[in-house]
């Protein structure tokens, strides 16, 4: 029996597997295509999409308590797609980490919190370029409320309104949009409590769903008001990032 011998490293590209996982999974799926809801239509579009996209470098700037999920879930989500996703943290390096909080809706007036996982910084802050991204994501948590105090924080959320590159903010995360002064005349969802600053800086509030699991898009920004939005959140995130 012969001996498959594998090609050098210097002749695989990433595209090459990429490509025949798509093909192998586009057969398998045409032959059961018939049987397949409009629901899972839509999902599988939005998944070879996702894999056909072209690698993006995205930032996502955390902060200490920012909302457990809220970071981890939209960070493994695009790494997943291929995706580039720098974390930083004012004051942190990489290698670091921040502390988060898990916020929770169980049937009382607001959300409750508990501590969460340490959330690692891979990037430094310090000597940043924001001009080198893409995209820039904002979770929510405790973090926007002392991040938006800081002036870096700002100049660089509004380097990515400038240049009109994708934006997604979850939650909390439209206090430091209100902050850096970006949400005068755009439409903005977040959690309800941060309602009034995305107001009072000349911004359309979006009130979510009851089941807080809805999205909004204004142009180049996504937003939406808490965790259970995530599917919705980054499906759309997602779709600004192929164009």
């Amino acid at each position: 029996m012969a001996t498959l011998t594998p090609p050098p490293e210097s002749m695989i590209t990433v595209e090459q597997p990429v490509r025949i996982f798509i093909a192998s999974f586009a057969a398998q799926s045409l032959r059961r295509f018939d049987s397949w809801s409009d629901s899972e239509r839509r999902c599988i579009r939005t998944f070879l999409e996702g894999l056909l996209m072209s690698e993006k470098k995205i930032l996502m700037l955390v902060g200490d308590f920012v909302e457990d999920y809220e970071a981890m879930v939209p960070f493994q989500i695009l790494l997943t797609m291929g995706h580039d996703v720098h974390t930083v943290c004012p004051g942190k390096s990489a290698g670091e980490s921040v502390a988060t909080a898990i916020h929770d809706f169980e049937g009382d007036q607001t959300y409750s919190e508990k501590p969460g996982h340490r959330f690692a910084i891979n990037t430094d802050f310090a000597g940043l370029d924001e001009t080198r991204y893409d995209a820039l994501v904002i979770p929510g948590g405790r973090a926007p409320e002392y991040l938006r105090l800081n002036p870096r924080v700002l100049d660089i959320t509004r380097h990515f309104f400038e240049a009109s590159k994708p934006v997604a903010a979850i939650c909390h995360g439209a206090q430091i949009l209100a902050a850096a002064g970006v949400l005068n005349g755009r439409q903005c969802s977040c959690y309800p409590a941060c309602s009034p600053e995305v107001a009072a800086t000349g911004g359309t509030y979006i009130e979510p769903s009851e089941s807080m699991d809805s999205v909004h898009v204004d142009g180049n920004l996504v937003t939406a008001p808490a965790w259970p939005a995530h599917p919705a959140w980054m499906r759309e995130f997602l779709k600004l990032l192929s164009i």
